[in-house]
């Protein structure tokens, strides 16, 4: 714990050096690279994961030499976000003010509104990103037969949550369902049983929820003790894809559709991305982080690979030369090749959405492998078929 928080004061301190204009480091000094992170609350058991795998980059970097013949440290030349929305959000307009080059880890849509040159996200959903978080669920849901004419709507009054409806909404527009239910709960809720009886009342076709780890937990455990009578059921439940949430509700998961990043499937084996995992399942365990790393690491790590990349081909640390850079030329990262549009998301769109099945307890070693998890989304990751009703998968 006290490892943990020096570790989360560093970075607090150093991003605040870089934003109030601390001194730019000589030549002979070390890259330094300024972030925050969750490590503790709600998001601390994704945060603490991603932080060890910008650990393990600064590690193979340095190895080889650093970076313009210098090494690299966690600290302040440049900055990057902590993990997820709610924590970007604030952050953007103090980067905004200052003109620094900033890049989102895990931030739906925060830059839609702004339209900063300087913005970059490393997040799946492309150039759309809020109706495209969800668009694949709904292509699912309206292949099946009954067609699904209803729709229940739920979420967190937070920013992650008003993102993913604002685009869920948009979707559900477009195909025409009836919407039974669209309300938003207080983040401070603690007891989700009201909530699915309040959804239950409606009698929807299908559930949509967009939800962080806290409330993902809650809302499981809710529909298990009281039940739940729909087709489908799922959407953005954030954590589900963690290994200490998979441990926690184990057969809870049966059956739920969910928008995920990568799983460990034979269609998703990235150039790279089991050497990064070896490593980070290796140090995983001194850590006290998430054993698996399938959610956050790679991505985290492949962050600070653009990065890398982008540094060595310019030059210099010029945030200017940077931000254009990094728009006009593709990167190959663990997580496969990116390349970034004008708002500073992924020009092409690469969700997956899966579904949970055949889930008997909470042994973390059925997750090793995509047994437990099909990929029914896109067609050149997917591995099967969805078991539908919701009640079906469950059993």
């Amino acid at each position: 714990m006290a490892m943990h928080l020096k570790r989360a004061l560093w970075a607090g301190f150093a991003t605040l050096i870089l934003l109030s204009g601390g001194t730019v480091a000589r030549a002979a000094e070390p890259i330094t690279i300024g972030l925050s992170m969750a490590l503790t609350g709600g998001l601390a058991a994704v945060g603490k994961s991603g932080l060890l795998a910008m650990q393990i980059w600064a590690e193979n970097t340095n190895a080889k030499g650093g970076l313009l013949g210098r090494p690299v440290k966690l600290k302040v030349d440049l900055v990057i976000s902590g993990y997820a929305t709610n924590m970007v959000a604030p952050a953007m307009p103090i980067v905004m003010q200052k003109d620094r080059l900033f890049f989102g880890l895990f931030s739906l849509g925060i830059n839609v509104e702004f339209h900063y040159p300087k913005y970059f996200s490393m997040l799946v959903f492309g150039p759309d990103p809020k109706p495209a978080f969800s668009k694949g669920w709904f292509d699912i849901a309206l292949a099946q037969n009954p067609k699904p004419q209803t729709i229940a709507l739920v979420t967190a009054d937070a920013e992650f949550g008003r993102n993913a409806l604002d685009g869920a909404r948009e979707n559900v527009k477009k195909i025409g369902l009836k919407t039974v239910y669209d309300r938003a709960y207080p983040p401070t809720t603690v007891d989700y049983t009201p909530i699915i009886r309040a959804v239950q009342a409606t009698n929807p076709d299908i559930v949509y929820v967009a939800s962080y780890p806290p409330d993902t937990a809650g809302l499981l455990r809710a529909i298990s003790e009281i039940g739940l009578k729909t087709n489908m059921f799922g959407g953005a439940l954030v954590g589900v894809a963690t290994a200490a949430m998979r441990q926690q509700l184990g057969p809870l998961m049966n059956g739920i559709v969910v928008t995920e990043l990568w799983e460990p499937a034979k269609t998703m084996e990235f150039p790279g991305i089991w050497d990064f995992l070896k490593q980070y399942q290796a140090k995983a365990p001194a850590e006290g982080v998430d054993p698996l790393g399938y959610f956050l690491p790679p991505f985290a790590y492949a962050e600070m690979q653009v990065l890398q990349q982008a540094i060595t081909a310019v030059g210099s640390l010029d945030e200017d030369k940077l931000a254009q850079y990094m728009h006009s030329n593709p990167f190959k990262t663990i997580v496969g090749d990116i390349a970034f549009g004008p708002d500073g998301e992924w020009t092409e769109a690469r969700p997956i959405f899966v579904q949970y099945h055949g889930i008997k307890s909470n042994d973390l070693d059925q997750f090793r492998d995509d047994s437990r998890i099909t990929i029914l989304s896109p067609p050149q990751f997917k591995t099967g078929e969805l078991i539908w009703p919701y009640a079906k998968a469950r059993e």
